[in-house]
């Protein structure tokens, strides 16, 4: 349980991190190359949170799948 706890814990802290930089890309829209590279930061959170939620996501329908195993 301590990994899916800091799973969790990281799709929370980069949920954080994603909209500060998509905020940060917003407040730089004038000047176009720091928007570039700014909206190139936000992909590798965006990644992350992809790949935590759908751990997330799955998560609850594998708990149930190993219990009926074992019945």
């Amino acid at each position: 349980m301590r990994a899916s706890r800091l799973i969790r814990k990281s799709h929370r802290w980069l949920s954080i991190a994603f909209t500060l930089l998509v905020g940060a890309n917003i407040a730089v829209q004038g000047n176009e190359q720091v928007a570039l590279w700014v909206g190139g930061a936000t992909l590798l959170p965006l990644l992350l949170l992809l790949v935590s939620g759908l751990y997330l996501f799955v998560l609850p329908y594998r708990k149930r799948r190993v219990g009926e195993e074992g019945r």
